[in-house]
């Protein structure tokens, strides 16, 4: 007699769980996991260099308009204060060495030269207004402008000047009598370069002795010091 009784099919082997992945995989896959059409990787990847590109095109118009020829293309400028300019030793000198606008009105660090670029927006808008195109214009804001200059000057210890003249590296002993008894003198009183230097690369306006005057009283009271007169400086007075 035939036993028609079925044998059951063998157990399948159990399989073990799949291991969940790792947290530095999970970390990579959500890195480049879509998101919206790109994923964050890509979006990151495009970021930066997209920052590249802004960064170099923004450092290249920075430049752009730290050259004398930016300066001068206003005619504002041109017509004024830049003849006058190359009429001084900061033009044309023995060595060829050569302070250009920026050099002096252009702070060299990031943020004092962001700052200035800012403020200089004004200009612009003054040129577009009109007020100083001619040279009557000019000449009538001239005592305004050198006081604004020189605020700054005073008010920064003559940054500008000393990114190439300094009381520390000067050798007193090759410089003329008077040059050299004045910077020490300077030193000992802790004076700037713009206390005596007004004048030297520009024409000194009408008035300016008083007015620096004015402005050496004002600075000095906000600072709680003596009040003080401005040196006499050795610029071109106007004519």
């Amino acid at each position: 007699m035939t036993d028609n009784t079925a044998t059951p099919a063998p157990a399948a082997p159990e399989t073990a769980p799949e291991k969940a992945p790792g947290r530095l995989r999970r970390l990579w896959r959500w890195f480049w996991s879509p998101s919206g059409t790109l994923s964050l990787g890509a979006l990151l990847i495009v970021g930066f260099f997209g920052g590249i590109a802004f960064w170099g095109g923004f450092h290249t118009v920075i430049e752009a308009t730290n050259t004398e020829a930016f300066c001068v293309s206003c005619h504002e400028m041109e017509a004024n204060v830049f003849r006058e300019y190359r009429q001084t030793v900061h033009y044309t000198n023995r060595t060829g060495v050569r302070a250009v606008c920026t050099d002096c009105h252009v702070p060299k660090d990031w943020t004092h030269k962001m700052i200035r670029k800012v403020q200089a927006s004004n200009d612009l808008l003054q040129h577009i207004l009109g007020t100083i195109d001619t040279p009557e214009k000019f000449n009538a804001r001239r005592l305004h402008l050198a006081t604004n200059v020189w605020r700054a000057m005073k008010t920064t210890d003559s940054r500008e000047c000393r990114n190439c003249h300094d009381f520390i590296h000067m050798d007193w002993s090759v410089q003329e009598k008077r040059s050299a008894e004045k910077h020490q003198e300077a030193v000992k009183n802790a004076d700037t370069c713009i206390d005596c230097h007004r004048g030297i690369a520009h024409r000194l306006p009408a008035g300016a002795q008083e007015a620096a005057d004015k402005l050496w009283r004002e600075l000095s009271n906000g600072k709680g010091a003596p009040v003080t007169t401005a040196p006499s400086s050795g610029g071109v007075a106007a004519r």
